[in-house]
């Protein structure tokens, strides 16, 4: 009995299949062939900044002086440590950076902190910038400031909470900043430190904790004063301003000497909007 042949089309199937079970393609690579029934999507566009700048030689000398008064009194060596500044430490350079500085006067003691952060999505679908936005609007969220008002210092007329980016919505009647207030029924209109009805410290009439116009894509102050202990009052402005992928916070306090003094809330904010200009303009140079 004669044996069967294969014919020649089916030895080329044979053949190809072999081939196939071995991997590899022509030039042997991996293959890059989508699974069935994929669909390769457009990636979301990288950051507009790649690397953040050195945080502690970001503050100008003569910028610094008037920031931390008390320094220029001290011996030259202590100056350049204060000036100097104390770097944060951080993993990744590229990522996140900042540093801070300190000083201490007869009549009052000054800090100040910049922060830095690089945001970097991870979801090709969401790009670096609308994460950064993401991070942004919590942060500004977080600071619960009160709602805008006509004629308000630097205002933008805009919600201060609740936005969009995040789905977040304000709760009904929560209009009050939990950290600082206007003035209030147990405290003179407009008096510095003045106490609402609940009782949290606040800042001046016009100079309330605010969305702020003209830096960065977005930016927002806030308006704190604390007590250190029983009596020392310590007041801090922070000024968080975003451009593209990065955000910037720049936080300044003062703390007076004297127990029955009260930090100056509109001297504060215009240096710490001042600093905050600065630092906006070094993402354009």
């Amino acid at each position: 009995m004669r044996r069967k042949g294969y014919a020649p089309g089916v030895a080329a199937l044979l053949a190809a299949l072999a081939t196939g079970c071995t991997g590899g393609s022509a030039d042997g690579g991996a293959t890059s062939e989508a699974k069935a029934g994929e669909t390769a999507g457009p990636v979301a566009a990288p950051g507009k900044y790649r690397t953040l700048y050195e945080p502690c030689g970001a503050v100008e000398r003569s910028m610094l002086r008037d920031l931390l008064p008390g320094a220029a009194e001290l011996p030259d060596e202590q100056q350049e440590k204060i000036f100097r500044g104390t770097a944060a430490v951080t993993y990744d350079t590229d990522r996140r950076v900042g540093c801070s500085w300190k000083a201490d006067a007869p009549d009052a003691s000054h800090n100040l902190r910049i922060d830095v952060e690089r945001v970097v999505s991870y979801d090709q679908d969401v790009s670096d910038e609308q994460r950064a936005l993401e991070v942004y609007t919590r942060k500004q969220d977080a600071a619960q400031l009160p709602a805008p008002t006509t004629g308000g210092q630097g205002g933008t007329g805009a919600p201060a909470t609740g936005s969009p980016a995040t789905g977040a919505e304000p709760s009904p009647g929560t209009t009050a900043p939990s950290s600082a207030t206007a003035s209030g029924a147990s405290g003179a209109p407009g008096a510095p430190g003045a106490s609402g009805a609940s009782g949290a410290p606040g800042a001046p009439e016009g100079l309330e904790p605010r969305v702020l116009d003209g830096l960065g894509d977005a930016a927002f102050l806030d308006d704190v004063l604390t007590r250190t202990g029983s009596t020392a009052q310590h007041r801090t402005v922070s000024v968080v301003f975003r451009t593209s992928n990065v955000i910037v916070t720049v936080e300044y306090g003062e703390q007076p000497a004297r127990v029955t003094e009260i930090p100056d809330s509109e001297e504060l904010q215009e240096k710490a909007r001042g600093l905050a200009r600065k630092l906006a303009e070094r993402f354009n140079d």
